[in-house]
């Protein structure tokens, strides 16, 4: 199995390439997905997140209010680096577990959503391929403030919270220029899909690994004939 990552600023398109992969079958991981699950009322991140920032970043439902917390953050470095603390590890940890229960199902390959994918560095070094999501600046903008219903200097704030599009473009391998139309956008994502179909990294991950086990297994082996350190049972 091989992981293709998708990646973006906010607000630039992302989740319209990756429905273009979830609709022909392959199986995603969505990091804004888990940040949500993992701060539901009663989970260790909400305690943690209570604790830190008080009641006044929940509803009267005890949910996280989003909107509220996200001014608090994208205003204040130090908050922001406080919250992801709080739930950096845990998303990295449920990515992690997923992406090796994807394994085991036999997956040819999955896809990671991760915005933060250059930021935070989580499992660069077994992803594949990167497609990044990209538009103007502009269009950008207009649509974010479109989205969240935000001022204009909430949502700059926000843009310039993540690395410049220009910097994840340059370290990608593909990149996928959201400024047309959803037709377009979706005919990209569609030829980068069919690359990856015609791909045979699956299988060249997979006897990798299974080479590595057997070589693992072999000395293990091959150790305990010579020294014999393992223990034997007794007969009774």
């Amino acid at each position: 199995m091989f992981i293709v990552a998708i990646t973006g600023g906010i607000a630039t398109g992302k989740s319209t390439v990756t429905k273009v992969f979830e609709r022909h079958g392959i199986p995603i991981i969505d990091a804004d997905k888990i940040a949500r699950e993992i701060v539901e009322p009663g989970q260790p991140c909400w305690k943690k997140i209570r604790a830190v920032f008080g009641d006044d970043v929940l509803l009267p439902t005890k949910e996280i209010n989003r909107a509220v917390l996200g001014r608090l953050i994208f205003e204040n470095k130090e908050l922001r680096g406080k919250l992801n603390q709080i739930t950096h590890p845990k998303i990295h940890r449920t990515i992690f577990w997923r992406v090796f229960k994807h394994f085991m199902s036999g997956h040819a390959y999955i896809v990671l959503d991760l915005p933060l994918l250059f930021e935070t560095g989580i499992l660069m070094d077994f992803i594949y391929k990167i497609i990044t999501v990209s538009c103007d600046s502009d269009k950008q903008m207009e649509r974010l403030l479109k989205r969240n219903e935000l001022s204009e200097s909430e949502a700059r704030n926000r843009v310039e919270s993540q690395m410049p599009l220009d910097r994840k473009c340059e370290k990608s391998h593909f990149v996928i220029d959201n400024n047309g139309s959803i037709e377009e956008t979706e005919a990209a994502a569609m030829r980068i899909y069919n690359l990856m179909q015609e791909s045979n990294k699956h299988w060249h991950n997979r006897f990798t690994i299974l080479g590595a086990i057997l070589i693992i297994c072999f000395t293990v082996y091959f150790l305990n004939k010579t020294f014999d350190f393992w223990p034997k049972s007794k007969n009774l």
